[in-house]
């Protein structure tokens, strides 16, 4: 299996340069036909949501968009979606800052009971508790 860097999935998403999306595009068909799926790590999926929004300036409901989007999609596989399903789901009915949700829902996922912070925003979520 072979695992794709962020810039990669920006590239799909962003179409910023014809060559490199157009590759990302054959990379990707290629991975379906195969069936050999690129591996998406829980910190490519935080980076993503980091350069989206704030490189771009990409709303969060249409980075919530593509990262369902990216989910679904054949050609990758990411580790533990569930973890990834249900921070989407909860980014979707909540107002806390989508890098904060993710670590706590990573968190959560593991097995951790909450989410130590100094951060006053994220204390108010059921994931974080204030230290």
């Amino acid at each position: 299996m072979k695992a794709v860097d962020t810039n990669i999935l920006v590239r799909l998403l962003v179409q910023d340069d014809e060559k490199q999306a157009a590759r990302v595009n054959q990379l990707l068909t290629d991975a379906e036909t195969r069936k050999q799926p690129l591996f998406v790590s829980h910190v490519v999926v935080l980076e993503l949501i980091w350069v989206l929004g704030s490189a771009y300036e990409i709303p969060r409901e249409e980075i919530l968009k593509a990262l369902s989007h990216l989910l679904s999609m054949a050609a990758l596989t990411f580790q533990a979606p569930p973890t990834i399903r249900d921070f989407i789901n909860n980014a979707q009915a909540g107002s806390l800052d989508l890098a904060d949700l993710l670590i706590a829902q990573i968190a959560r996922d593991a097995g951790c009971e909450t989410t130590l912070t100094f951060d006053n925003k994220a204390a108010r979520a059921n994931l974080f508790s204030k230290l």
